[in-house]
């Protein structure tokens, strides 16, 4: 997305981390510094090892939308920063991974670069931005991914977030946010922090 934005998560996530719309979501007390991502979110629904860009979109089964909920005092510890930062422990905790309403299929939901991506924090908007400006395209985000493993149906890949997370704002989540992602096409994810 245009702006400081990650191309794709960067670990696998947990099934653990991930919940629903409605679910709360449990912050954890050796955070401080907890923040959110909108990202419109790829579900694979045929294997692919190895595709290339061009079939890459034959493997997709629909869209979605997550809030990558990631605590950036826990990523990048001192003791974490050679090897790029402790992902797993900053992004996987129960329930920091928000996913739905729905899942659209692809052939229904048209072209994902006209997709509108925002995220409110209380009613206030944090991030907004269309697909179409992600660093990295969609068949570019499945065509590597499917180089390094296979990806197989039900498998999601996170496409990247729009500029406006939580270190932007220097403003980190707290007890009773209410976080309302949507992503045009697809709904809206609502998530309140405890």
């Amino acid at each position: 997305m245009s702006g400081p934005a990650r191309a794709a998560r960067s670990s696998s996530p947990a099934a653990s981390a991930m919940c629903g719309t409605g679910d709360d979501v449990n912050l954890v007390p050796e955070s401080r510094q907890t923040d959110w991502e909108a990202e419109l979110t790829v579900v694979i629904g045929t294997p692919a090892s190895n595709v290339s860009r061009e079939q890459a979109l034959q493997h997709v089964a629909g869209y979605t939308v997550a809030n990558d909920i990631s605590a950036r005092d826990l990523q990048f510890p001192k003791e974490h920063r050679p090897l790029g930062g402790d992902w797993w422990r900053s992004k996987n905790r129960p329930t920091f991974l928000p996913m739905g309403p729905y899942i659209v299929p692809a052939d229904l939901l048209g072209d994902y670069r006209e997709l509108e991506i925002t995220l409110d924090l209380n009613g206030q908007r944090m991030q907004h931005d269309w697909a179409a400006n992600m660093l990295f395209d969609v068949p570019t985000l499945i065509s590597q991914a499917s180089a390094i493993t296979t990806l197989l149906p039900g498998d999601v890949i996170l496409t990247g977030s729009p500029a406006g997370n939580g270190g932007h704002w220097q403003r980190w989540l707290a007890p009773g946010d209410l976080m309302e992602v949507s992503i045009s096409g697809i709904g809206t994810l609502r998530n309140t922090c405890r």
